[in-house]
């Protein structure tokens, strides 16, 4: 009898923590469709998330910060920020529940604990919406489009416009991709509608219209045909590399400024969160978002570089293959990249290393790097192996790690995980670009060497920093209280 109402207890408790969970999708949702407020918790989005999710990524924010984060607990700060007339803001829920627990004997209630944490979101200027151009429409481009789409919203921040691609556009072409849009053998089906328009020459995604431009040159196109103005083109075609090529793009009507998705050469290389700050998009009119591996490694670097200083060290990332190898064994213009990428493991250069400088100068000439492809579509690994200036210990440093990922300028970039059973497929979909695997942190026993171990998401961890880059470029951040 005792076990049978123990077990009536659990199943009714279940029940109360999933009904909460309803309430609190809707609140999330209000948020952000009425008010433009963005709810996530500890960095992980909520928006478009079900039921068993969100109490998914409660149990790992417990774990996280140690310390139990109910359900219960979210909806009462949520309600808190739901009541409060704030503008446009992007919200840690996770924090704000964690730090509420901590100082619930200064407030009354939560709404003026809520009140008092984010009292100078009303200091923040008006932003105004920035069109976007998808110069490009691969692997890269596809992912944008999807995050920009589904982070619409009330169009408050970017807006997307147009996609321009080389060749003709007929009803046949256009279906396809809005095909490769709509299902990906990666990450999944759109979380929304994709339709194609053979009459308009267009997509409409979400409801929107989103136009499909036919161009073999950027200086070809005049975009205030579309009614599109001091737009933002972000170019994911790796065609054009250096300033001159790149500046192609500024000839355009209707054109404003330029984010490559890929190494620049003569233009700021900026990794999110790192050095962005350090470049005023009122002064500067082309950046680069630096390569995947960039963005997974430097975050993880400036931690260390900042807290134990860096002598020297070696990068090796382990990378998925890439759509510029080969499905069987044919010619290739870089050694080795000829074999077939689905059955070799293929050692091959990256610039990771030397590119890293660019966000770090302090690094410049400490870091060599290869690099080896492996026979996985998504998913890759950055092993770091480095000569430290200051001695630590594994807990020293993974604890070094967790407060960069808990507090700080780089909450975005970093996620902690605790997982010791994690392997390539279960960061498929992370929108951080560093995966810290805190449980693989290896010391040698002087404790002046660490080998650390940060996957990544090569495709979707990279286009959610090339998102968060194009909003600092087109002054579209809002609030954020992380």
């Amino acid at each position: 009898m005792t076990s049978n109402a123990t077990y009536e207890k659990e199943l009714a408790f279940q029940a109360d923590r999933r009904r909460a969970t309803v309430e609190f999708i809707k609140i999330v949702s209000d948020l952000w469709y009425d008010k433009s407020v963005e709810l996530v918790l500890f960095k992980n989005q909520l928006i478009d998330k079900n039921v068993s999710q969100i109490l998914s990524l409660h149990n790992y924010a417990g774990e996280f910060v140690q310390k139990p984060i109910s359900i219960f607990d979210s909806v009462e700060i949520a309600k808190a920020i739901l009541e409060l007339d704030i503008p446009p803001a992007k919200l840690d829920i996770g924090k704000l529940t964690y730090e509420f627990h901590l100082e619930e004997n200064k407030y009354h209630n939560a709404r003026g604990f809520v009140a008092y944490k984010i009292k100078d979101a009303k200091k923040s200027k008006d932003i105004q919406p920035k069109d976007v151009i998808l110069y490009g429409f691969g692997r890269i481009g596809r992912l944008v489009a999807r995050e920009l789409m589904a982070r619409t919203g009330k169009g408050s921040q970017l807006r997307l416009r147009a996609i321009v691609t080389r060749g003709e556009i007929n009803p046949e072409i256009l279906e396809k991709r809005a095909a490769l849009l709509r299902n990906d053998s990666i990450h999944g089906e759109f979380p929304g509608t994709v339709a194609s328009d053979s009459k308009k020459n267009c997509l409409i995604i979400n409801g929107t219209t989103v136009h499909l431009i036919n161009a073999n040159a950027p200086e070809d196109i005049d975009y205030t045909q579309f009614k599109i103005k001091d737009a933002l083109v972000i170019d994911n075609t790796g065609a054009f590399r250096d300033k001159k090529a790149l500046s192609r793009h500024l000839k355009s009507k209707g054109v404003d400024k330029v984010l490559l998705t890929a190494p620049g050469k003569g233009v700021p290389n900026i990794v999110h969160g790192v050095n962005h700050f350090e470049y005023n998009p009122n002064d500067i009119k082309i950046f680069s978002a630096a390569s995947c591996t960039t963005n997974a490694i430097t975050p993880i670097l400036k931690a260390v570089e900042d807290s134990l200083g860096v002598k020297s060290g070696h990068l090796e990332t382990i990378h998925a293959y890439t759509n510029d190898q080969n499905l069987v064994d044919n010619f290739h213009k870089k050694y080795r990249r000829g074999r077939a990428a689905g059955l070799n493991m293929v050692i091959t250069e990256t610039g990771a290393g030397s590119a890293v400088s660019k966000a770090l100068p302090s690094l410049e000439g400490k870091l060599t790097s290869n690099a080896i492809r492996v026979p996985v579509p998504n998913g890759s690994l950055a092993i770091l192996n480095l000569e430290l200036d200051r001695k630590t210990s594994v807990d020293g440093i993974n604890s070094i790690i967790k407060k960069y990922a808990l507090e700080g300028d780089l909450v975005e970039q970093i996620k902690y995980e605790l997982s010791d059973e994690l392997v390539s497929s279960d960061i498929v979909g992370c929108s951080a670009p560093s995966i810290y695997d805190s449980k693989a942190t290896i010391v040698r026993k002087d404790g002046k060497n660490a080998i650390l171990y940060v996957w990544y998401d090569n495709e979707y961890g990279y286009s959610h920093q090339v998102v968060r880059l194009a909003k600092y470029i087109a002054k579209v951040r809002r609030y954020t209280y992380y």
